[in-house]
């Protein structure tokens, strides 16, 4: 099977401890991108985020960003595929976790606003280096602006975080996604807006067979896109549920995995 598309995750992936792409990671995907495959970045992070890191490994396809709730091309900007999560939702969200006392990050039009600074914004910035907007309660700041999130994240370093997804997957089963994609992150975005939903319209787009597709990843946001790909590949510091998604293991983020895998499976 000659292989078309590979699309990779950032975050624990591709990208190392500091938060960067190695030299051999970036030397493996040079060397596919020449054999003619075309690479994609399929991420929960924001556009703006994600972008650094395309112009970097200077990938020829849209982006998938906000876990697939947003693709958009890295060079004209232009919106492939957007699907927010509900406005009577995400307000009624915003008010529980005033409530309950959670830290929410709000998503529009790309920008970050929160309503305070605190240790939680402070920790998303050593992952993201991202400019934070503080506009007070964020459900005043959203019936004002009138306009559907792209997504939700709630940032807890308590461990409250399983009882908060148990109870909002009971109350919006088919409406929205739920789910962690780090031990302190839950990711809260429209049901269609999974990885898996927009690597298949990407690949459609594109006139690509699923089974022409390599996704890599290592969270719970992955695995619906490891399921879809042709091959799926889990790294090893993925969670056991995320490994069993896959049809391959390969090396840590923190060994080069992304590399590793290519050299041994594409690049022969």
């Amino acid at each position: 099977m000659k292989y078309k598309l590979l699309a990779l995750d950032l975050d624990d992936t591709l990208l190392n401890e500091q938060f960067k792409i190695s030299s051999r990671n970036i030397a493996a995907i040079q060397k596919i991108v020449l054999k003619g495959v075309m690479v994609t970045i399929a991420t929960g992070r924001m556009f703006r985020s994600a972008l650094p890191y395309a112009r970097e490994l200077k990938v020829d396809l849209p982006l998938i960003t906000y876990h697939g709730a947003l693709i958009k091309k890295a060079g004209s900007g232009e919106v492939l595929r957007h699907c927010p999560v509900p406005y009577d939702m995400a307000l009624e969200i915003l008010n529980l976790g005033e409530e309950k006392d959670f830290h929410l990050n709000l998503y529009l039009n790309d920008r970050l606003f929160i309503k305070e600074e605190n240790e939680n914004t402070r920790y998303y910035q050593t992952i993201a280096s991202i400019p934070v907007e503080t506009v007070g309660d964020l459900s005043r700041f959203l019936l004002k602006e009138k306009i559907e999130p792209t997504k939700l994240t709630v940032i807890d370093l308590d461990g409250r975080l399983e009882e908060l997804q148990h109870m909002l997957r009971g109350k919006y089963p088919s409406q929205l996604s739920i789910l962690q994609s780090r031990p302190n992150f839950l990711e809260i975005t429209h049901k269609e807006a999974t990885k898996g939903q927009a690597l298949n319209f990407l690949a459609k787009k594109e006139g690509i067979l699923r089974e022409e597709i390599v996704a890599m990843g290592d969270s719970y946001n992955d695995i619906d896109m490891l399921q879809f790909a042709g091959i799926g590949v889990a790294m090893a510091n993925a969670p056991q549920e995320v490994k069993n998604a896959a049809d391959v293991i390969t090396r840590a983020s923190t060994e080069d995995g992304v590399a590793a895998f290519l050299e041994e499976y594409l690049l022969v």
